[in-house]
């Protein structure tokens, strides 16, 4: 069976393609802001802050496990994701960066480094705009949250749940087979679905992005904030012209495109997008 969001069997998980043991990670619930919060934990040093994409967690890979090694690395699993209950008073994606910032203060994290996937991404450039000095880096991947000129960012709902994990890779290979492959169970089916009705209720309108957002992201740069912009080149889902939106808000930003890959390069290409968030590494 394939592997669902926010599905955490053990306090460990093989890797499938290299037949390894993974660094041991624990799942933790903790009290946020009068909410509580699930969390995946694992690793070891400063804090990196990881925030899953709109299809939910998906268990720790084996990109988790490279950054594992120089880092501990803190998933909250989003409200209304499944594992922790929705925020009903959180109604857009800067409610939810809002409630992550609150996460940090109170779990005394300090400054951390922060990853973000798609629209995990427009969470976490959220964050940046709102409060720079909260972070020591920012890696966004294939990031949501700027409307393009040129292009769409694709519509998640106006399609089945396969249609759009197969759209959001170049290849079906390597760790996607692993996570997505073989039978859906209901389990899995009702957890997608949990994931697509919470994006709908925060992303819907305007889709999956914040007319304010550029100018917000001003703060950031002009804290000079170290920040990469991570894009598979085969990217289906987020247009190239999303990042090149990204970089003229954030100038101070490095943009690596790696090839081969398409809007999942941590499970395409684990190796250069392991590279490109070290760049960022502190």
């Amino acid at each position: 069976n394939r592997q669902g969001p926010s599905g955490l069997l053990s306090t460990s998980n093989p890797d499938h393609s290299e037949g390894k043991t993974l660094t041991t990670w624990k799942e933790q619930t903790v009290n946020v802001a009068g909410s509580e919060l699930v969390l995946v934990r694992g690793g070891q040093g400063k804090p990196l802050v990881v925030l899953h994409d709109e299809m939910g967690y998906t268990g720790w890979m084996g990109w988790n496990e490279e950054l594992a090694k120089v880092r501990e690395l803190i998933i909250p699993l989003q409200p209304g994701f499944g594992k922790s209950a929705r925020l009903d008073w959180a109604w857009r994606h800067r409610d939810i960066a809002n409630f992550y910032q609150n996460m940090i203060r109170e779990l005394n994290l300090g400054k951390v480094d922060l990853l973000g996937f798609s629209a995990g991404g427009y969470i976490a450039a959220e964050m940046a705009a709102a409060y720079p000095e909260q972070l020591s880096s920012l890696a966004l991947v294939g990031p949501m949250g700027i409307k393009p000129d040129e292009g769409e960012i694709y519509d998640m709902f106006a399609c089945t749940i396969n249609t759009y994990l197969r759209a959001s890779v170049a290849s079906q290979e390597n760790e996607f087979a692993n996570i997505y492959g073989g039978e859906m169970t209901p389990e899995q089916f009702e957890l997608f679905e949990d994931a697509r009705a919470e994006s709908a209720r925060i992303g819907w309108e305007p889709y999956m992005f914040n007319p304010s957002l550029p100018w917000l992201l001003r703060s950031a740069a002009n804290a000079k904030l170290p920040t990469v912009l991570i894009r598979g080149k085969e990217d289906g889902i987020v247009p190239q012209d999303c990042i090149r939106k990204y970089k003229e808000a954030l100038p101070q930003a490095e943009v690596v495109t790696i090839d081969g890959a398409g809007h999942r390069p941590e499970i395409e290409k684990k190796d250069a997008f392991v590279a490109a968030v070290k760049k960022v590494l502190s």
